[in-house]
């Protein structure tokens, strides 16, 4: 027993060289200039490539961030803003996969097959191989590529995980949702398993140690075992503040006065995450790479209201299409912008990152990618106009339909049953189900939400097409959809095109052979090769089913069936 403790004291040690020797509860230094006594900052190389560092949040919501004028404390990210390029123009997904696909692959979901929901632990469902990812594109550009945090993105087979993916290392967890100390993860009742990787292994040794901490630790030993010299990418996809609403206790201290326990326990948890950014940001600094970077902070979906999180004064939260649920928080801050300290309204997705950064790389970015996102450097560095001046936020056919919609309101060319919204120029239109489309200020009362909340709540509407005018409406409160008919029949042409360039959605039911407890315990890729095969054989007599090919089913076939389809309507209301 004590040798066991001895090794895994010897493990942490090596893991935690270069990056325990400074005091970790020095003031914040993000603000500090690059010459701050004590901190190596050599000159980049002519026409360097930059560090890029990208950070994302979870669930983070849109209110939630001090210069959004919020009750939570977040001085790093404030300063890092404001000093920086905010954009308050910036869209993301409501959701934590769909997000995480389309920043790693440049495109909608129409076009990777992840319009529905998210990917579960236990589907056979990972990020389509065949599409060339961002670090693997950085690393053709002669770039070192590190991920730390959340991957979210499917790992049933090896070929999924992170390091098939292009990332030279990572640490982090594979799922959507652990425990932020013991990383474990349950999905569904008695099926619960150890998700913490390090690179392939499972990292059983760093149990016990608060995931944003850690995550941050292990960002400042890379930077700390590094040189400037060759360019980084470092992926750094927080867990925070996604639930379990866990965090430190002295953290929870600073808000004790806070009446709502959730709100209290979540706003602990936003400024931890802006102290390990404040930590991040100074190691830049001291291991010489600050000069020549860019730090690019992005959240990846709504806040979950229930769970403390505030997207006020927008409408709706995660999971939904409203403003609340895909509206991002988001900034950019680097020594190399060239008109710094102001506020951007260019309109920037979260598709647009992939051909940004790359084309800062020095690489590539063709047509022949199949790319939805746009070049938005130059709209971020210098103000000019973005070139992007629409947003396809999603068409998911699997969602439950509205009952009130039908393909004769869509002036028989769009089923508006079906769940999507698009945004072109300043209007905006959603149809189907789009989610709860409450207004929810932050919840600071104990009792919340209480019977005054019921005044911002939306009555269940017997419609199924809005139409908002973003610009002047942010907060979707008028919808025009009856007075501007014109307007409403051009974004669902707009739909209908999308829609002739969709893949077919990839949902498979779950697999009982993902169980932790025939992996030792742990997540992890289950699938052989022979099972690869049947889940395609499998896809595609679907696909062959959908074009009209009757075929005659057997009772394992239908039980398959049925099982998917309540599995489906379970996971989205869940969601």
């Amino acid at each position: 027993m004590a040798m066991h403790a001895l090794t895994g004291l010897s493990l942490v040690s090596l893991l935690s060289f270069g990056y325990l020797s400074w005091d970790w509860s020095k003031p914040s230094l993000a603000a500090d200039g690059p010459g701050e006594a004590g901190m190596e900052q050599p000159s980049a190389a002519p026409h360097q490539p930059p560090h890029i560092i990208f950070i994302l949040t979870d669930d983070q919501g849109y209110h939630d961030v001090g210069y959004h004028g919020s009750d939570i404390e977040t001085p790093t990210l404030d300063r890092l803003a404001a000093e920086g390029v905010k954009l308050e123009n910036y869209y993301i997904q409501p959701i934590c996969t769909p997000s995480r696909s389309q920043l790693l692959t440049g495109r909608y979901q129409i076009h990777t097959g992840l319009q529905h929901s998210i990917i579960r632990p236990r589907q056979p469902n990972c990020l389509p191989l065949d599409q060339v990812t961002l670090p693997q594109k950085l690393q053709e550009a002669g770039y070192s590529t590190h991920m730390v945090g959340k991957w979210h993105l499917g790992f049933y087979r090896k070929e999924c995980l992170p390091t098939r993916r292009g990332f030279d290392t990572f640490l982090g967890s594979l799922t959507g949702n652990v425990d932020y100390y013991t990383y474990d993860n349950c999905d569904g009742p008695g099926v619960c398993g150890f998700d913490l990787h390090e690179g392939e292994s499972v990292a059983w040794g760093l149990s016990g140690q608060y995931s944003t901490m850690l995550y941050a630790q292990r960002v400042s030993h890379i930077l700390a075992s590094h040189s400037p010299r060759r360019p980084l990418f470092l992926y750094v996809a927080f867990q925070a503040v996604h639930t379990p609403l866990q965090s430190p206790r002295e953290y929870l201290y600073r808000y004790r006065t806070m009446g709502n326990v959730a709100r209290r326990k979540y706003a602990a948890m936003v400024t931890c995450m802006d102290e390990a950014v404040r930590n991040i940001t100074w190691a830049l600094k001291r291991y010489g790479f600050y000069n020549n970077s860019v730090i690019i902070f992005s959240s990846d979906n709504g806040g979950q209201t229930f769970s403390g999180g505030s997207n006020w004064p927008l409408r709706g939260r995660k999971g939904t299409y409203w403003e609340g649920g895909v509206r991002g928080l988001g900034f950019v801050h680097s020594p190399l912008l060239k008109r710094k300290r102001r506020t951007s309204r260019a309109l920037v997705h979260i598709t647009d990152w992939y051909p940004t950064l790359v084309g800062l790389a020095g690489g590539t970015a063709s047509a022949a990618d199949g790319l939805d996102g746009y070049d938005v450097w130059p709209a971020i560095s210098e103000g000019r106009a973005s070139p992007r001046t629409e947003i396809l936020h999603n068409i998911d056919p699997l969602y439950n339909h509205a009952r009130h919609g039908s393909l004769e309101a869509g002036f028989g060319i769009w089923n508006t049953a079906v769940q999507a919204a698009i945004r072109v120029g300043e209007w905006k239109l959603l149809t189907g189900d789009p989610g709860y489309g409450d207004w929810i200020p932050p919840q600071t009362l104990a009792a919340f939400p209480g019977s005054w909340w019921n005044l911002e709540r939306m009555a269940s509407a017997r419609q199924a097409v809005w139409l908002f005018n973003i610009s002047a409406d942010p907060y979707e409160r008028e919808d025009l959809a009856g007075q501007r008919p014109d307007v409403v029949r051009a974004l669902l042409a707009r739909l209908v095109d999308y829609n002739r360039t969709a893949i077919p959605v990839r949902y498979p039911a779950e697999n009982p052979r993902a169980h932790p407890d025939f992996n030792g315990g742990a997540w992890g890729p289950w699938a052989s090769d022979e099972e690869e095969e049947e889940e395609e054989e499998e896809a595609g007599r679907a696909r062959s089913f959908s074009r009209g090919r009757r075929k005659k089913k057997c009772k394992i076939c239908k039980l398959r069936s049925f099982f998917r389809k309540l599995n489906t309507r379970l996971m989205s209301q869940r969601i």
